[in-house]
């Protein structure tokens, strides 16, 4: 089970996506030399495009993009791990395959993302949330304004960021802590980076286990009349039959008694369980005990239908004692899927 990166350093594993050589210094450069100096394992990938409409462009410029420049900027910050993603993948299949590829081999706790391009930026994101991972989203507060961001303090670090950005003079140029971009425009190179954390979504909550219906007067009145018959019913039927036995190696067992007893415990068990009523399980049983009480009795012509003896006692008390045990047996709640 992974465990999310809480920008801590202490044993992350870090999975980096920018478009191509040079965004990691400029946005995330003094968190990667910060994380490494901590242990942290780093990798960065670089897409092949940033959006369809600049494919060509800006896939000449990685086949021209030098990977000694690469190599010797990523070695300022103390990270030496990087590659390329497949020419064109850029809001494909291909992408969100090699990002899992990349993200399942470093066994990563986190991904940041530094990419601008919203397909690249979607694609990295909704890939490291399948894999359950936090994603942090390079931000500035003007690019997220009213969110809140999170502040990686690069102070100790901003001599190798500075160092990192200077091996990339096509990009832009500098003057100290000033960067100077090919397009004419200035930023000033800060001790501090900002990101914007996205956890992946939680799995909705199990809907709660369906409870049986309660049972109206009139069902309850019904179930009750039925178990009550049936107490009768098992009643009869085991005073008839407890005294039957089976000889079996010259010993008789008891086998009607045995019977009787399974059935008594089936029927008021079954009635707990599906009906999930005390009160119809109740019914049958004073229908099973009465019934087996009156039974019991010296007829007018003097029969007896449970004679004197202990499976006539057994059959007295048994009962008795499986009606209390299932009745007073606690209600278990429902389990949970």
């Amino acid at each position: 089970m992974r465990e999310p990166m809480v920008m801590s350093g202490s044993g992350e594993r870090i999975v980096f996506v920018h478009a191509h050589p040079g965004d990691e210094s400029a946005l995330t450069g003094g968190t990667i030399a910060r994380l490494r100096s901590e242990g942290s394992r780093v990798l960065v990938l670089y897409a092949a495009a940033l959006a369809e409409a600049d494919a060509a462009a800006t896939s000449a410029a990685l086949a021209e993009a030098d990977a000694a420049a690469t190599s010797a900027a990523l070695a300022e910050l103390g990270a030496r791990s990087w590659h390329r993603l497949p020419q064109g993948s850029v809001g494909g299949l291909e992408l969100a395959q090699a990002l899992r590829r990349a993200i399942d081999d470093l066994d990563a706790t986190a991904v940041v993302v530094g990419a601008v391009d919203d397909a690249l930026r979607e694609v990295a994101t909704a890939t490291a949330h399948d894999a359950g991972l936090p994603v942090f989203l390079a931000r500035t507060v003007r690019q997220a304004p009213g969110q809140r961001l999170i502040a990686i303090d690069v102070g100790d670090h901003l001599d190798q960021k500075v160092r990192a950005l200077g091996h990339f003079p096509a990009r832009w140029s500098l003057s100290g802590h000033t960067r100077t971009l090919a397009g004419g425009s200035t930023d000033t190179i800060t001790d501090t980076e900002t990101f914007l954390r996205a956890d992946a979504p939680r799995p909705a909550p199990a809907p709660p286990a369906p409870q049986p219906a309660r049972l109206n007067l009139t069902n309850r009145s019904l179930a009750g009349l039925v178990g009550l018959l049936l107490g009768i019913l098992f009643g009869v039927l085991g005073t008839i039959a407890h005294q039957a036995t089976l000889t079996l190696f010259g010993v008789a067992l008891p086998i009607g008694l045995t019977i009787a007893f399974v059935g008594i415990g089936a029927l008021l068990l079954g009635l707990r369980l599906v009906v999930g009523d005390r009160f119809v399980v109740g019914l049958a049983a004073a229908g099973l005990l009465l019934t087996i009480f009156v039974l019991s009795l010296r007829g007018s012509g003097g029969s007896v239908l449970v004679p004197a003896g202990l499976p006539g006692t057994l059959w007295t008390v048994v009962p008795a004692l499986i009606a209390a045990f299932v009745l007073a047996w606690p209600k278990l709640p429902p389990r949970r899927r």
